[in-house]
């Protein structure tokens, strides 16, 4: 049975190149971001609240424009049904969100108030015309808190894990930030892990190391592509 549920983590990694690559045509607008100077990388690895609630999103950090750059990889493991994460811009100004990852991910973007302002999925109208103005670094937002919400999309098996890696952005940046947000202690739950989601949590363990090989001052699309260097 371990050597099926390996197999099966083996496979699911072999395809994520193909995800990735459908998935970098819709962030080409955030390599407008340009490094100032010498970037200064920061890491951290953090455990997601065992609460699937926007209460208990995961912090990822303070967005200013042309000062930060925030970088989150993690992943919706079997019958994980949804991730929250939460950041400050500490400025007005236009947001930038880079997305790569197995296809079939929902994200979405709200307020404080916990209002949709921009949806990946394309039958959300509105939202979904926000979401394609945050992708091109073109949707204004206020000073304040934001959460982002990931999900799978409608019709996807909440027993197929998804990887994913997100990224925002106001302007240039000298200040890069990545977060691994791995899932929640056994203990916090009381589900036991099988072999395959261990192993997609023992390579998340690893993507410090990963990210803080890439050099600094990359574009947006190689800083979420080199995220999953750890998987392949």
């Amino acid at each position: 049975m371990a050597d099926d549920a390996l197999s099966g983590v083996n496979s699911m990694v072999s395809s994520l190149n193909a995800s990735i690559k459908n998935a970098v045509d819709a962030i080409q607008r955030s390599q407008s971001n340009q490094a100032i100077g010498e970037v200064q990388d920061f890491s951290k690895t953090v455990k997601k609240s065992p609460l699937t609630t926007a209460g208990s999103a995961t912090d990822i950090g303070m967005v200013t424009k042309n000062v930060s750059r925030l970088n989150v990889a993690s992943s919706l493991a079997a019958n994980d049904k949804v991730d929250f994460y939460k950041f400050k811009a500490t400025t007005k100004g236009e947001l930038t969100m880079g997305q790569v990852g197995d296809d079939g991910v929902r994200v979405q973007l709200m307020n404080k108030y916990g209002r949709v302002m921009a949806d990946s999925n394309k039958d959300s109208g509105d939202d979904y015309a926000a979401f394609k103005k945050l992708q091109a670094g073109n949707l204004t937002i206020d000073k304040g808190d934001y959460t982002i919400r990931v999900t799978r999309d409608k019709g996807q098996s909440d027993k197929d894990p998804k990887n994913y890696a997100l990224q925002v952005v106001m302007g240039n940046y000298s200040k890069d930030y990545d977060t691994v947000a791995k899932q929640p202690a056994k203990g916090d739950t009381g589900l036991t892990l099988s072999t395959g989601q261990q192993a997609m949590l023992d390579g998340l363990n690893n993507a410090i190391g990963t990210m803080n090989s890439i050099p600094t001052g990359q574009t947006g699309t190689q800083k979420l592509m080199g995220s999953f260097d750890l998987f392949i």
